[in-house]
């Protein structure tokens, strides 16, 4: 991301869950949570929290946190509830959540299949997260018909809903989010003013 953003980004902007866990272990045995029953709520989610919010500084505007895996995976449930927790402390409209989703093509039914979506935006909403936008990784554009189907099935606009093609290069896929809106539609949910993006 650090090519993207043009931005220099210290080893706080990644974490592993053995980090998390080590940390935890380490106050544990230090005595730092006074001999308490140390459980994944709240004490890993915080600990994951707290990386989260690490790099939060005067100078800092938006921290973007990805979530790698899938829904439902229970490697990621402290991450997804800890993601939970950040929206309620800091409000809603200081956090969004973008769910990266796929919709494959069925080449047969010469059609875009959007259970996928559907079934993981169930799984996190289950979990407490209703994601703001959808972002839809796919082979083949989205029709106005799918983006609806998903808007409605998943309780987003269909304006939030957003394709991501396959590209050549990954340097394009900023200039066809771009293309698409996205960037304009986040700083618009989170009330951020922003001058029209360069992407020279």
């Amino acid at each position: 991301y650090e090519r993207f953003l043009d931005v220099f980004l210290s080893q706080k902007a990644n974490v592993t869950t053995g980090q998390i866990y080590q940390e935890v272990l380490r106050k544990e045995r230090a005595g730092e949570y006074l001999g308490q029953c140390v459980q994944v709520i709240p004490h890993i989610t915080n600990e994951i929290k707290s990386r989260m919010r690490a790099q939060a500084s005067d100078d800092v505007d938006v921290i973007i946190t990805e979530i790698g895996g899938t829904v439902g995976d229970i490697e990621s449930q402290p991450f997804l509830e800890a993601a939970r927790e950040v929206r309620r402390d800091l409000g809603a409209e200081n956090c969004m959540f973008v769910h990266v989703s796929l919709v494959p093509y069925i080449s047969a039914a010469h059609e875009l299949k959007t259970k996928p979506t559907q079934h993981s935006v169930k799984e996190l909403t289950g979990l407490g997260i209703q994601p703001d936008i959808i972002v839809c990784r796919s082979e083949k554009a989205l029709t106005r018909d799918v983006r609806a189907k998903i808007g409605l099935f998943c309780n987003i606009p269909a304006d939030c809903v957003f394709e991501n093609l396959n590209a050549r290069s990954i340097y394009e896929v900023p200039l066809m989010i771009h293309e698409e809106g996205m960037d304009e539609r986040v700083c618009r949910l989170l009330g951020i003013p922003a001058p029209e993006a360069d992407l020279t």
